[in-house]
């Protein structure tokens, strides 16, 4: 069967599986449905979108990165680790939210597809390096959607306007939890990506080490981060100035790769 086809298909389940969880999330019924059987269907469409991924990212041999196939990545692997934490923690509401985000990803590569094979992918430290740090963009994700929810959540208390979709999200509390424990996990995996693309920048991308816009946002990224984690340990920092801090960490960190793949591959065409 084509890539399109399959994708089309991917994306379809991912639709009908939104709706369905979006309306038993409506009822107080998410964690419940979640966790059952029909919770387990979400690996269909998860294990097509990965199968797409391994065509697309490794096609001819190399390692295609362009930003139609890190975006998919990403919100893929995002959803992953939903579906892993789904058993742990009541999120169904915000597994939810990331199912229509892989519905369209999906079909992005298909659609647009851009050719942007990187070099030297057969070494371990390569590969180690882009691990991380696709791991920690999608982390990174899971963190600045748990903020905005947060945020909405918070601003909608005040004015005893929230929705029931809302309403049945974990408690604030929890959501913090799972806010900073994704923030600490995404914080040493960046660590990892920016110490290693420092200390083996010849070995993985054949040239030596320069400070570069994608450098320079990532460093700032990471010091957005350090200084909320260092914040939040020792003075407690929570709800609005945590949201803040992560959102303004996560779009430098979108400036970092995504802003400068879109330069590049839309913008520039190279």
């Amino acid at each position: 069967m084509p890539n399109i086809l399959l994708a089309l298909v991917a994306c379809a389940a991912y639709g009908v599986l939104a709706a369905y969880f979006w309306r038993a999330q409506s009822r107080g019924e998410g964690d419940k449905v979640s966790r059952g059987a029909m919770g387990h269907l979400v690996l269909i469409p998860l294990v097509l979108h990965g199968y797409l991924l391994t065509q697309d990212v490794f096609a001819g041999g190399g390692l295609n990165l362009s930003m139609t196939n890190a975006l998919s990545l990403i919100v893929w692997l995002t959803l992953l680790v939903y579906s892993v934490a789904r058993f742990f923690y009541p999120i169904c509401g915000l597994q939810t939210l990331v199912l229509p985000l892989a519905a369209v990803t999906v079909l992005l590569p298909e659609l647009f597809p851009s050719e942007h094979p990187l070099s030297n992918t057969g070494l371990l430290a390569f590969m180690a390096h882009i691990a991380a740090a696709m791991l920690a963009y999608s982390l990174f994700t899971i963190a600045v959607l748990h903020a905005v929810l947060i945020s909405q959540v918070e601003k909608r208390l005040h004015h005893a306007t929230l929705p029931r979709v809302l309403q049945n999200l974990p408690p604030l509390l929890t959501m913090e939890t799972l806010l900073f424990r994704m923030i600490a996990a995404g914080f040493v995996l960046l660590t990892l990506t920016l110490v290693s693309g420092v200390m083996f920048s010849e070995e993985i991308f054949g040239k030596a080490w320069q400070l570069n816009h994608k450098v320079l946002f990532g460093f700032i990224s990471w010091l957005v981060f350090a200084v909320l984690l260092w914040g939040h340990h020792f003075y407690g920092w929570r709800g609005r100035i945590a949201v803040r801090w992560t959102v303004s960490g996560f779009v430098f960190l979108l400036l970092a790769y995504l802003g400068s793949k879109f330069v590049l591959e839309v913008l520039l065409h190279r």
